[in-house]
């Protein structure tokens, strides 16, 4: 075997073993939707900039021109998001947050594709250029109440002057009108999610939770959000733009999802008829 060939054998061996990388162990063992090989101990202690290793299938689809992009889906109740099979919609609570948020619609923009963010009341009316930030680069607004409350802890007077005070909150921040609405927790109630579909706005669940809010590496956390994707193979993603670790292992996850033949479905609020309206404010009225 020539020199030359020693030398490229070599070279090519010491890129797939940077691309592979030695996975961080933080939050459990990564071997699945992004690992090549099963993972081994670091010899440094990793943090939430830590790159995240993607799978070899990945590698080669880095630059794919492909799009990640799906159609946009026009919204007047949660039965009109009817997914297909891969397909997937970004959502972010709990921000805006400076630094993240505006990291996280870079990637976003990277990407080409859109997300709904449900905003804290109090964090938009803290941070309301950010907010307009999210507008400007095409995004969907929902609220997320004022203060992140538990809804379930407080009277039903008390929850809908919360959900309310969060959505004017939101809405005034970003000058838009805020067609979109999810429940702290997730936390909810009959009677509270037919009032909040008598004021207007579409209840988001979730199917796919990334749990970001765990103390983990992004590589624990895209590993995870992979693995229940690709258990449902479509749904509403739940993630947070408030933590470092869900900016940082963003660009690999979407890059994953990509490399996978997902579609990222952006949602449009559509206004209600006034058939509708009436149907919705009288089926309020009726419930207890």
């Amino acid at each position: 075997m020539s020199l030359r060939v020693v030398c490229v054998a070599a070279s090519f061996a010491c890129l797939l073993s940077a691309c592979a990388g030695r996975v961080p162990s933080e939050g459990g063992t990564f071997v699945s939707a992004f690992a090549a090989h099963p993972a081994m101990k670091p010899s440094t202690v990793t943090d939430a900039d830590t790159p995240v290793p993607l799978t070899p299938a990945a590698w080669g689809r880095v630059t794919n021109p492909s799009s990640l992009a799906g159609r946009t889906i026009d919204v007047n109740s949660l039965e009109d998001i009817a997914l297909r099979d891969k397909e997937v919609v970004l959502t972010f609570d709990d921000g805006p947050m400076p630094k993240k948020t505006e990291r996280i619609l870079a990637t976003l923009d990277e990407f080409g594709v859109k997300a709904t963010f449900l905003m804290v009341g109090e964090m938009a009316q803290a941070y309301p250029q950010i907010a307009r930030e999210v507008v400007s680069h095409g995004h969907t607004i929902g609220s997320h109440t004022y203060h992140h409350a538990n809804l379930r802890n407080l009277s039903f007077d008390g929850a809908m002057a919360e959900i309310n005070k969060g959505r004017k909150a939101v809405s005034t921040a970003t000058r838009e009108d805020v067609g979109f609405f999810r429940f702290p927790y997730l936390s909810d109630t009959r009677r509270l999610r037919r009032s909040v579909a008598s004021e207007g706005m579409v209840v988001l669940d979730v199917q796919v939770d990334s749990k970001d809010y765990f103390s983990e590496s992004p590589a624990a956390v895209a590993t995870r959000t992979m693995h229940a994707l690709n258990a449902h193979r479509r749904g509403i993603i739940l993630l947070h733009d408030i933590h470092v670790r869900t900016a940082a292992m963003l660009p690999a996850l979407l890059t994953q999802m990509r490399a996978e033949g997902y579609k990222v479905v952006t949602l449009r609020r559509k206004a209600p008829s006034l058939l509708m309206a009436s149907v919705q404010t009288a089926t309020a009225g009726d419930s207890h």
